[in-house]
């Protein structure tokens, strides 16, 4: 059976499709079977997941044919239970994308989740919107991590809110996603950032999906 994580923030614009689809193809990379579920019917994920299909397709694909196979599923609130349960039968990760807001439609997610990541920019507003994210994993019994996204190493502000999430009811990954170009053009071409030429995001993803993993094995 599958592990699976289920990305959720209550404020938009936290980077969180960019850390679903990092995840997923490191974690395809590292050798996992991956399959990636977007809720959000915004769609973000499903339009990463379609221009990467474009691309190889086209021939282009480059460094993303030496990606394994990442499936890619949608679903309603009323449909992830029903879909989780068949990619759990035949995938080792299932990742799912969720809604910008905390209501019915993440319940579903989180009751069907082993582990909760909730990133957070380096702003006080994303941290703020954590805390009901926090509540409903609880609510569900399910551990949560939270993941520092669009950071910016040595700043006061960065400092500032590192310290302010450490106080939360929280695990708070050690490895950060600072706000590096290569996270947004990887993203609008269907690429990951381990698709790209190598980088500082190479590194920071690859440490990230160690320590997912780690979390994921201690449960």
């Amino acid at each position: 059976m599958a592990h699976v994580i289920t990305v959720a923030q209550q404020k938009g614009g936290s980077g969180k499709t960019t850390l679903a689809v990092n995840l997923a193809v490191g974690f395809a990379r590292a050798g996992r079977s991956v399959a990636l579920m977007d809720t959000d019917p915004q769609g973000s994920a499903g339009r990463w997941f379609m221009t990467r299909l474009e691309a190889l397709d086209s021939g282009a694909g480059g460094a993303l044919a030496a990606t394994p196979e990442i499936n890619f599923s949608t679903a309603s609130a009323w449909g992830v239970s029903y879909e989780l349960r068949k990619l759990s039968q035949s995938h080792d990760i299932v990742i799912i994308d969720t809604p910008p807001k905390a209501d019915s439609d993440l319940r579903p997610a989180l009751r069907a989740s082993d582990l909760v990541l909730v990133p957070v920019a380096s702003s006080h507003l994303d941290l703020w919107a954590v805390e009901m994210v926090l509540y409903l994993a609880g609510r569900e019994e399910v551990p949560a991590m939270i993941v520092m996204t669009r950071a910016r190493p040595g700043t006061r502000l960065a400092a500032d809110v590192a310290g302010k999430a450490a106080e939360l009811d929280a695990e708070v990954a050690v490895t950060t996603m600072a706000n590096r170009v290569t996270y947004a053009e990887t993203l609008g071409q269907g690429r990951a950032a381990l698709e790209a030429p190598k980088g500082p995001a190479h590194d920071e993803v690859t440490r990230l999906v160690q320590e997912v993993q780690t979390a994921l094995d201690r449960l």
